[in-house]
């Protein structure tokens, strides 16, 4: 069960930022916090041509920290950004935009499509939650690969507490996995995924963090975080473009966010991000109450991204919607690491 109320009414989600998750989130000795991170890199960085890594999607939250980190505290930066197939124009725009005002490096990553489209194909007829995988096992894939090959140690992330402490194990499960992503593949997948980047548990976790020494690093959550405060700086000082709701900077990941998993499952991660939002005081309960009783999609919208997906996987929109209609899947009907992953973050992530 992802969430239970106590004797007083107060759910497991907010006992669990009141208990755990808020010590992380704007601690009293931020600041000093910030400053020992930000020196740690730069001491690395010490004769290196790069301070820190920092994987881009065009989205907000990595383009704020790259932002900050740059303006504010003067790291040298390689931002890598990995290509899927589902880039939005805004998107692309946004990340040139970014780098070019900053004066960092870009790589961009690209995926083979064919590979990309066959995965997604198998994920789409598995009928999972979490359909984003396949965009974001390889974003990460790529992203660390070119880290320990160009040995920087630091890659900033652009997860935060304040917009992301609130999100149920059952809406999704986790795009390392390799095993559960190859399982799926097996099953539903057709051909092979050469040109596809993938990452095992061990080299993820023991190679890239304890053999290569590689530290991911959150700055925003030593930092005061307002999304909407975030964008207009971005707006108003890079030319950054507004691409609409969290995370549609990729096409797909809109369509699967705000239709994909409404539909089939009934999750609306607009609740789950806004709750979020309540908890980081960024945004008021009704005010949040405001934004659900808008609709996430309008329908000419939906018609239009349905088609285009449909169009860029090779598949009809009946197929499309069969796979919506479909059984409801699960990850732990595929082989996977859950165990490992539950061992690791028990006890070496606390």
């Amino acid at each position: 069960m992802d969430i239970v109320f106590d004797d007083s009414g107060v759910c497991s989600h907010c006992l669990n930022w009141d208990e755990n998750l808020s010590r992380n989130y704007l601690p009293t000795d931020r600041q000093e916090q910030l400053a020992n991170m930000v020196k740690s890199m730069k001491l690395h960085g010490k004769g290196r041509k790069y301070d820190a890594v920092i994987g881009l999607s065009g989205g907000i939250d990595s383009s704020y920290l790259a932002y900050i980190m740059v303006k504010k505290f003067n790291l040298r930066l390689l931002a890598v950004h990995v290509d899927g197939g589902w880039n939005s124009e805004v998107s692309v725009s946004n990340i040139e935009q970014l780098t070019k005002s900053l004066g960092i490096d870009l790589y961009t990553h690209v995926v083979n499509w064919g590979a990309m489209k066959r995965l997604q194909l198998a994920y789409l007829r598995s009928g999972v939650a979490n359909q984003d995988v396949p965009q974001d096992h390889a974003f990460f894939v790529a992203l660390y690969n070119y880290a320990a090959k160009n040995s920087i140690k630091y890659v900033l992330n652009g997860s935060n507490l304040a917009t992301e402490s609130v999100l149920p194990f059952s809406w999704g499960y986790r795009a390392m996995d390799s095993r559960n992503l190859k399982s799926i593949f097996k099953r539903h997948g057709e051909g092979n995924l050469k040109g596809y980047p993938t990452v095992g548990f061990i080299k993820y976790y023991i190679f890239f963090r304890m053999v290569k020494g590689m530290k991911v690093l959150k700055p925003l959550n030593l930092m005061e975080y307002n999304k909407d405060d975030a964008k207009k700086k971005l707006i108003d000082e890079i030319g950054y473009k507004d691409y609409g709701g969290k995370h549609h900077e990729s096409r797909f990941t809109k369509w699967f966010q705000s239709y994909y998993l409404v539909q089939k499952f009934g999750f609306d991660k607009r609740k789950a991000h806004l709750s979020s939002m309540i908890l980081s005081n960024t945004i008021k309960r009704n005010e949040a109450l405001l934004q659900l009783e808008k609709p996430a999609y309008v329908q000419g919208e939906i018609d239009k991204d349905t088609m285009y997906i449909a169009k860029k996987l090779g598949i009809t929109i009946d197929e499309l919607k069969r796979c919506m209609e479909g059984k409801n899947g699960h990850f732990s009907e595929f082989a996977s690491n859950d165990i490992l992953y539950r061992l690791y973050f028990k006890y070496f992530k606390g």
